[in-house]
């Protein structure tokens, strides 16, 4: 089998270093925390919404539950519905 190679600049090809699990898991932690401390900063009218209450089971329950390569889905999702929450709690 070959390695991934990709043609440089310079036309001599190269490998591509994939990140490691724990690298990538890191970086999903840190992109999750972002997302809760952006769902956490909107008002209490925002609290009340039924999607508030979906987002976080999002962030927690669903996340720890999926493996990897979902919990990369579910932030998606959840970066969704946390800007439908941010954009409501702004017109209200």
């Amino acid at each position: 089998m070959h390695s991934r190679r990709h043609n440089s600049a310079s036309g001599k090809p190269q490998l591509t270093k994939r990140q490691s699990f724990r690298q990538r898991y890191d970086d999903l932690e840190i992109r999750r925390a972002e997302l809760s401390a952006r769902l956490h900063l909107l008002g209490e009218a925002a609290r009340h919404h039924p999607g508030y209450k979906r987002a976080l089971k999002l962030l927690n329950d669903i996340y720890r539950k999926e493996k990897l390569a979902g919990r990369l889905a579910v932030l998606h999702a959840a970066a969704w519905l946390i800007d439908i929450l941010e954009k409501l709690a702004s017109s209200l």
